[in-house]
């Protein structure tokens, strides 16, 4: 007997953060493949296993418990499937992104930037739906973006909108990404922080905002720069030592008032990771690899992200 879950569902079943349930879902402690609109579909066994793991009661109706196998590639079983021809659907091929797509106009009505430019949501999934990956790819739409989700919140169905732009993005060759965004993504990649601040001012900075610190409010404050052990890892957004270093204050005092295990490295130390939104994966990766390498070897528990 088959599931039919979404997230935010099960989420609020359990009592628990939408994240927690991906998590369960990647780590295999609730065994799960991909149907359309976001939806997961789950053996009732595993369902009930996770209840008992966790104290809850299971439901006392199996909802969607009769779910053929093929409900992934067919999201109205029993209905034929309409294929669209002489179309190639590469960035549609998954039918969370696009392809369950009603034409309503909710993503349009709740996005931003809805109109400049002409930017709509929906004209991208329809197009995405249609093959036109050609126009979409040399469009300006996708980096108009900002990747908020709110299109997303909106859709009935469920789309993921945000995982198409991405798609979307990192079709484009590097070299054509807007230039201030590859910039950084390179620039982070060869020397640890999106604005390429040398290390030595970087420590300048932190050294002169902890001594404004300790003469203000903390005394005998020091910023913590790779100090081992500490519980948790700080990373910041170069922007603030670049255009606002006193901004660093607010977090520290906080800190320094909850007595809190904290520090900063002196490498690698921007937690803003561009190859996310240019739609560069291997670049995100890297820049991810490198904060999980600070937190190895400062042996830090925890970490905190700037966004």
């Amino acid at each position: 007997m088959k599931l039919e879950i979404k997230v935010s569902e099960l989420a609020a079943e359990f009592g628990v953060h939408r994240n927690t349930i991906r998590n369960w879902i990647q780590s295999g402690t609730l065994p799960a493949r991909k149907s359309p609109g976001r939806r997961y579909v789950v053996d009732w066994d595993d369902y009930v296993k996770l209840c008992d793991k966790f104290g809850k009661t299971p439901r006392t109706t199996q909802n969607n418990s009769d779910i053929p196998e093929k409900t992934a590639q067919n999201p109205r079983p029993g209905l034929p499937v309409l294929r669209l021809h002489n179309t190639k659907k590469t960035l549609s091929s998954d039918p969370a992104l696009a392809d369950a797509c009603l034409g309503c106009g909710s993503c349009t009505n709740s996005c931003p930037l809805s109109g400049v430019d002409e930017l709509d949501p929906r004209k991208i999934v329809r197009m995405a739906v249609l093959g036109m990956e050609d126009q979409l790819i040399a469009s300006n739409w996708p980096w108009k973006c900002t990747l908020c989700g709110k299109c997303e919140q909106a859709c009935p169905m469920n789309i993921e909108i945000v995982a198409l732009m991405r798609e979307i993005r990192g079709r484009r060759e590097r070299n054509n990404v807007p230039g201030p965004i590859h910039k950084g993504v390179t620039t982070c990649l060869k020397r640890g922080n999106n604005l390429g601040i040398p290390r030595d001012d970087f420590l300048t900075i932190l050294n002169e905002i902890g001594s404004e610190l300790a003469d203000s409010c903390c005394p005998g404050f020091t910023v913590p720069v790779d100090m081992r052990e500490a519980r948790m890892l700080v990373t910041i957004n170069s922007k603030v030592p670049f255009v606002d270093p006193t901004q660093m204050k607010w977090w520290w005092n906080i800190f320094h008032a909850a007595g809190e295990s904290w520090t900063i490295s002196s490498e690698n130390w921007d937690g803003v990771n561009w190859g996310l939104f240019s739609g560069d994966d291997a670049a995100m990766k890297s820049i991810t690899g490198h904060i999980v390498d600070n937190l190895e070897r400062l042996g830090c528990e925890a970490l905190l992200l700037p966004e």
